[in-house]
């Protein structure tokens, strides 16, 4: 008999052997509380076209293997703003010089708790269009900035004011934080 893993403990292997099973109690995959999930569409998967003349009646989704490319697309991407970029060359001019209060958010590209940010940190953007000026710097690629400013984890969020900093708000903090945070440069 197998068993469902719980549903806060879910990774891809963990929910492979539900899914391949050919049993007729999974033949609808359902988890305890993943199907209370509505509208829910962050991550889909997108698996390799078939030809028609390998296709069964028991089609049952493949191990994922090199032959298969099989692929995991996020379509969160596709809605978070594009926030501009600063790095060690423009570092001085778009923040240090700036006129009115900065946003920079310090992240990686590796990092999970930056990706869950970042659609935070776009609708901020469009919030306060015109008032505060919103930026990211990768520190993979501007090392030196984070070790300047004692970066030691991210996200950090910092808001300069006249290239003076003023606040530092660390980790994947809720959107009234940052808010909050804005609200007393404005």
């Amino acid at each position: 008999m197998a068993t469902v893993p719980d549903p806060m403990t879910l990774s891809c292997s963990s929910l492979r052997p539900a899914m391949m099973s050919s049993s007729p109690k999974f033949s609808s995959f359902s988890v305890r509380g993943v199907n209370s999930l509505p509208g829910f569409k962050g991550l889909k998967v997108q698996l390799p076209l078939k030809s028609s003349s390998a296709a069964s009646s028991s089609w049952r989704i493949p191990r994922v293997s090199r032959q298969n490319k099989t692929s995991i697309v996020c379509e969160a991407q596709e809605t978070a703003l594009d926030i501009p970029t600063v790095n060690d060359t423009t570092w001085k001019s778009l923040i240090l010089e700036a006129d009115g209060p900065v946003l920079v958010e310090f992240w990686a590209p590796w990092c999970g708790p930056c990706r869950m940010i970042h659609p935070v940190i776009g609708e901020l953007a469009q919030q306060y269009s015109g008032k505060l000026k919103f930026f990211k710097l990768n520190t993979d690629e501007s090392p030196s900035i984070a070790t300047q400013y004692g970066i030691r984890s991210i996200p950090t969020i910092m808001v300069f004011v006249n290239g003076e900093k003023k606040d530092a708000v660390i980790g994947a903090v809720p959107k009234t934080t940052l808010t909050a945070s804005i609200e007393k440069f404005l």
